[in-house]
């Protein structure tokens, strides 16, 4: 936990660390007494960045948040920064033990008998928004849907802003006109439609390259992500469109859906163009038959609901150093409020879960699950080594840039956004949440795949943390982005809605800011805020084809 005291310029995260994290630009010749130890730095230390607590030998593990993150590949004196030269990657064994953990959840009074504003389903489920999907069961029908997105957005008031378009119309006329075309300034231009059906939140379109082509296991996998979105709690109806000939045939979508819900009873209309006279007629049919069940959609009405009905789906993305002492367990005490409250948490990213392996194990409440999780941790790895990779080479180019040197440090890191509750399922990619409290989903690191998957297993809404900033979205779950460090906030005061920066300046506590962001949730899940990914239209959605993906 961070000092409150901000003239101290580093953080030991653990008390058994040998390496320190610098809260702000360190210059070589700064000197500190650490314990028993004068450091002095031999050279200059970035902010986020870690440095040696003692003089090391080659093989000598480092440790980090109390766990092995690396090892120093040839001698360190005390001060040095590590880098990618000096340490790599390394992660301890895992396996099950039993479980005996003790877990002592926060206060909860402050949140105890809340309730958000959400939309409830017949089957019990509450979304914390109303939304349309239109579903292609092959890329085939991607153009059909872009003209039928083009056509309802634009009327029904759902569509983005076209400033930009504005913005074109501004360079050619002065270009013409023998202006400088530097003068001219973006202008917001509103999209003064207003939505003609207020109960619904979004028209949205599940745009994807595959169904056909690949292999009949993509086409499965992608059936089951595909049902798995129609029946989430914040969809109110579907319109599917099919070409005919393709892997994904409407009857496999179909059945898994069945599978997955037996009681489903939203609206859904299917349309094949190969059964259609023409393409007009299948856009027209399909436009008819959406208006119609958008009428019915929007006679539901947001209705109060207990907090144990949210759940949040954690993720991480555009990481930094500072990532892992802010924003991180700042989401993580927002789990464990939630958890505690009786409702979901999913943690998922399995090669950001790598070096964090026994902790979650320890956690996990059967032999079963903690069976499951290893082996699923393994045979994705064993694939990843296949081709030539591996979890080690999740960094990206800007992790390491900013500070997470190896990958077992960024997991270690990322973890804590699932906070300290007990693991109480293990999901497998797509598979639904059904028990309250955390359990870790079987996704890719890869933040549109993850936030993908997530939200397939049941997220209603996602935590996203970022220290470098990313513009990800999901199409129906919203998605909350939450900065490590205030100089991303400011920069990209845009995507950005919560800012954990006063948590490195000891300004805020984890546990003040944690309930900080849950009353975010609050009024995000109850429609009375919107988050920017959905005032951006960030929709992104990407299937994962259970392949090589970090």
């Amino acid at each position: 936990m961070l000092t409150e005291n901000t003239a101290i310029p580093y953080l030991k995260i653990h008390p058994e660390d040998n390496v320190l994290v610098a809260l702000k630009d360190l210059s070589s010749g700064t000197s500190f007494q650490i314990e028993d130890e004068q450091i002095t730095l031999p050279q200059n230390v970035a902010a986020k960045h870690k440095f040696f607590v003692n003089d090391m030998h080659a093989g000598d593990e480092v440790i980090m948040y109390g766990t092995l993150v690396g090892k120093v590949q040839a001698d360190v004196s005390k001060g040095e920064l590590m880098t990618t030269v000096n340490t790599k990657h390394a992660a301890g064994a895992y396996n099950y033990n039993g479980f005996n953990y003790q877990w002592k959840h926060p206060d909860i009074s402050r949140f105890e008998g809340r309730t958000f504003n959400g939309y409830k389903r017949s089957d019990g489920r509450v979304g914390t928004a109303n939304h349309w999907l239109f579903i292609p069961t092959v890329f085939c029908e991607n153009r059909n849907l872009d003209v039928i997105k083009n056509a309802l957005q634009k009327e029904l008031g759902y569509a983005q802003s076209d400033k930009y378009n504005g913005f074109t119309r501004e360079l050619m006329k002065a270009y013409k006109d023998g202006e400088d075309i530097n003068e001219i300034d973006l202008t917001p231009s509103l999209n003064g439609n207003g939505r003609f059906f207020k109960n619904v939140d979004g028209i949205k379109f599940l745009n994807h390259s595959g169904g056909c082509g690949g292999t009949r296991q993509d086409a499965a996998t992608l059936s089951t992500l595909l049902a798995a979105y129609a029946d989430h709690p914040n969809v109110g109806g579907i319109t599917i469109l099919s070409l005919g000939c393709q892997h994904l045939q409407v009857e496999y979508l179909l059945n898994d859906l069945k599978k997955r819900n037996p009681s489903f009873d939203k609206p859904l209309y299917v349309f094949e163009q190969q059964k259609s006279q023409s393409e007009e007629q299948l856009i027209c049919d399909a436009i008819r038959n959406t208006f119609t069940g958008l009428t019915e959609i929007n006679k539901l009405k947001r209705e109060p609901a207990s907090l144990s009905q949210l759940t949040i789906g954690v993720k991480c993305g555009g990481s930094d150093g500072f990532s892992g002492i802010s924003a991180n367990p700042a989401v993580g005490y927002v789990s464990d409020l939630l958890v505690a409250l009786g409702g979901k948490v999913l943690l998922a990213e399995f090669p950001e879960l790598c070096g964090v392996e026994q902790e979650l194990i320890d956690r996990t409440v059967n032999k079963d699950a903690a069976e499951k999780f290893i082996n699923l941790m393994e045979s994705y790895n064993d694939l990843a080594k296949k081709v030539g990779s591996g979890f080690h080479m999740n960094p990206s180019p800007g992790n390491i840039k900013d500070g997470l040197i190896t990958d077992a440090m960024k997991s270690a890191g990322a973890a804590k956004k699932g906070g300290t509750s007990p693991v109480v399922d293990v999901l497998d990619y797509t598979e639904p949440v059904t028990k309250p409290g955390l359990s870790l989903v079987c996704t890719p690191g890869n933040d549109v795949e993850a936030t993908t998957g997530k939200t397939a297993s049941g997220a209603t809404l996602i935590l996203f943390t970022t220290g470098l900033g990313t513009p990800t979205g999901n199409p129906v779950c919203p998605t909350i982005k939450i900065a490590s460090n205030s100089k991303l906030a400011k920069k990209m005061s845009d995507i950005i809605d919560i800012d954990t920066g006063d948590i490195i300046s000891g300004e805020k506590t984890i546990k003040q800011k944690g309930e900080e962001i849950l009353e975010y949730c609050i009024k995000a899940a109850s429609g009375e805020i919107i988050p920017k990914a959905i005032l951006l239209g960030q929709d992104d959605f990407i299937p994962w084809k259970r392949g090589v993906s970090l």
